[in-house]
């Protein structure tokens, strides 16, 4: 017995693809940063008619999972100074692609009495990576659950839910060290984390595509950036940006 179901959705701005816009909120080094891509298993058995790979639950929800490749090689490990304070450690020294300097420009350990937990240190890496939609999206950022590493890492990341299509911001890898006797080993090209899309209507597709940084997008940005650092709830502040976003934001980048 087959059972097909349909969904008939009327046409208006809402039907159709999702689209979600994303961009670099700096072009510095911007040749290190990867697209988004669509999260894809390697060439998979499908010559099986049972097989994983053609079964529709599994095609349908790998299908909406964007994944962002980590754009550096890092080695960490965790310490503390003389005076008790936790600092990173840069296992891989002289040989490390990137300049002790720049690191501390990247990564940063969150303040100890702001950690979630005592015994567990914050990590921070900062990203350019930012999305936006001019419709209603929900952006949830997720580990790497379908990524295998024969070592995993000592802890995990910080996931998170916001709307784009008002709070457009740059993405950051927070990272909870559960086990500070283990090091963090990041690898350029490795996927760094996942991104996935909540729209209007659950069936419909998402279709990420790469957008203009305009000047009407970089000035909401600029209305809206900063602002964790006055008040503690920065979602109480959504209505008053919408009120100050422009109508349309979602520029396609011309190739």
């Amino acid at each position: 017995m087959q059972i097909t179901i349909t969904h008939d959705r009327p046409e208006g701005p809402r039907s159709g693809p999702i689209v979600v816009g994303w961009f670099l909120t700096s072009d510095k080094g911007a040749v290190l940063f990867d697209p988004p891509e669509r999260l894809v298993q390697r060439p998979p058995n499908r010559g099986h008619a049972k097989s994983a790979a053609r079964c529709p639950a599994v095609v349908q929800m790998e299908s909406r999972y964007f994944v962002v490749k980590c754009p550096y090689d890092l080695h960490l490990g965790f310490g503390r100074d003389d005076k008790g304070k936790p600092h990173l450690i840069n296992r891989l020294g002289a040989a490390s692609p990137v300049r002790s300097g720049k690191l501390n420009e990247l990564l940063t350990i969150v303040n100890e009495n702001e950690w979630r937990f005592p015994d567990r240190p914050t990590v921070q890496l900062t990203l350019p990576y930012c999305f936006i939609a001019d419709e209603l999206v929900y952006l949830n950022q997720i580990g790497t659950f379908a990524h295998y590493r024969s070592e995993p890492l000592p802890g995990t990341i910080f996931g998170g839910r916001f709307p784009i299509d008002i709070w457009p911001r740059p993405l950051m890898w927070a990272f909870e060290w559960h086990d500070t006797a283990r090091d963090i080993v990041l690898k350029r090209g490795e996927p760094l984390f996942y991104v996935q899309f909540e729209g209007e209507g659950p069936d419909r597709p998402v279709q990420v595509v790469e957008v203009e940084r305009t000047e009407e997008l970089s000035g909401y940005l600029e209305k809206i950036s900063g602002v964790v650092n006055y008040v503690n709830q920065t979602f109480s502040l959504f209505k008053a940006a919408e009120a100050l976003r422009p109508p349309a934001l979602v520029v396609t980048k011309k190739r």
